[in-house]
């Protein structure tokens, strides 16, 4: 049975009124392509490719067809899909049957039942890049106002793209900060275990930790804090 298309202010309003530091970014992209679908007036079935150190996968999808549509593009290395998520721009295919560029997508997408797709670019992020595609059953199912309403979905997906990106670089700095403040701490112990045992200065007694570190090759973190546990562990004896 076929329904009428959400109206698509109604649509974007729903995606406003999702948190995006409360929801995980699979789920926002898979909420993403569901409305997209809706807002359309004709059938469409839509997924989100992302591109990660130069490898594609489709992180949302609205059916397999989508997916395998996308998949085909990973396994030969091209397609609208990839090409709008490596350069950001909008990537129509009016009719796959006429279809030259990647004449080998085009003709399995048409045995599928796939007359046309839209790739609409993700504005390219540090390190993930991706794309919002859109394929129907009939040639020349996208017109200018089509293509105008898929924009703004992916717009709203590269939102989410990067405050994910965000939050995961943010998450991963401050483990880091977290870790050097734990390694130092443990150095400067091992320092002044050194100090006080050969009377030395704290420059000395870094030198003879990084010179152990050296001749066991081990890093100092771990010569430092197999000091300062012998030196626990004799204290306690």
């Amino acid at each position: 049975m076929t329904h009428p298309p959400t109206d698509p202010a109604d649509a974007f309003a729903e995606l406003g009124r999702i948190k995006l530091g409360e929801v995980g970014l699979d789920d926002v992209l898979q909420r993403v392509a569901e409305l997209a679908k809706r807002v359309l007036p004709v059938p469409v079935e839509v997924s989100v490719t992302l591109v990660r150190g130069g490898t594609g996968h489709t992180a949302a999808f609205t059916d397999d067809l989508s997916r395998s549509m996308d998949e085909r593009q990973y396994t030969e290395g091209g397609g609208p899909c990839l090409d709008a998520a490596t350069s950001g721009d909008i990537l129509t295919v009016p009719d796959l049957g006429a279809e030259d560029r990647w004449p080998d997508w085009a003709a399995q997408g048409r045995k599928a039942g796939v007359g046309s797709s839209v790739s609409v670019g993700l504005p390219i992020q540090e390190a993930v890049v991706g794309a919002l595609n859109v394929y129907a059953p009939t040639p020349h199912a996208f017109d200018d106002d089509a293509v105008a309403v898929l924009r703004t979905f992916a717009a709203y997906a590269a939102v989410a793209l990067a405050n994910a990106q965000l939050y995961d670089s943010t998450a991963t700095l401050a483990r880091q900060m977290q870790e050097a403040m734990a390694n130092r701490a443990v150095i400067e112990q091992a320092k002044g275990i050194v100090m006080a045992e050969r009377r030395c200065t704290p420059s000395e007694a870094f030198q003879i930790l990084a010179k152990i570190s050296q001749d066991s090759n081990r890093k100092v973190r771990d010569v430092a804090q197999a000091l300062v546990d012998r030196a626990t562990g004799a204290s306690r004896t």
